[in-house]
């Protein structure tokens, strides 16, 4: 009798265990995944993970661009919700090198999501480095690997239209938005 109890016992435990474990969220934002893409996740691998939606491979008529280069993601509503740029285009092989937050149901532990100010970049990680260009301001935060665009019309008038000017962190507002959320592995 035994011999058949302790089978019993194993797969109860298994399936307890299995059925415990906390699903994965698909919205999640870390440092090494976004929901269920991950740092190593192929281009080959993304009709499963996205299966449920519709994955467009945008072709680029300039003769200067990469033909096929950027992913685009969207839900089974027609809302976007991803664009992922490949290490190399056209290469079902490549990993994902950055990823664009379409959809504000992608947060990070801390809650920052496209909806996001400045002020929650900064009361939740550790600023990295601000980079001024011609029409925006990058904010780069290396804890989660991400940057953040924010047009320079958030900023005060003397540093709009200056591309020399070094920016710090008190002369971004509290209130400018959130352009562009990136994450680049």
């Amino acid at each position: 009798m035994n011999k058949y109890f302790l089978p019993f016992i194993f797969s109860a435990v298994l399936l307890i265990t299995v059925s415990c474990e906390k699903e994965k969220d698909p919205f999640l934002i870390s440092k090494k995944s976004i929901g269920l893409l991950t740092d190593s996740t192929q281009v080959s691998q993304l009709k499963t993970i996205y299966n449920n939606d519709s994955l467009v491979f945008v072709k680029d008529k300039s003769e200067f661009i990469d033909d096929g280069r950027d992913i685009e993601i969207y839900d089974k509503t027609g809302k976007p919700l991803l664009v992922l740029t490949p290490s190399k285009a056209s290469d079902s092989l490549a990993t994902i090198q950055t990823i664009k937050i379409m959809d504000p149901r992608y947060k990070t532990a801390k809650g920052l999501s496209t909806l996001s100010t400045f002020a929650d970049i900064e009361n939740n990680y550790k600023i990295s480095s601000i980079q001024n260009t011609f029409k925006n301001v990058v904010v780069f935060v290396n804890e989660i690997d991400a940057f953040f665009t924010i047009d320079k019309k958030e900023l005060p008038a003397e540093l709009q239209f200056n591309l020399d000017a070094k920016i710090e962190a008190v002369q971004i507002p509290d209130k400018a938005k959130i352009k562009y959320f990136m994450i680049g592995w």
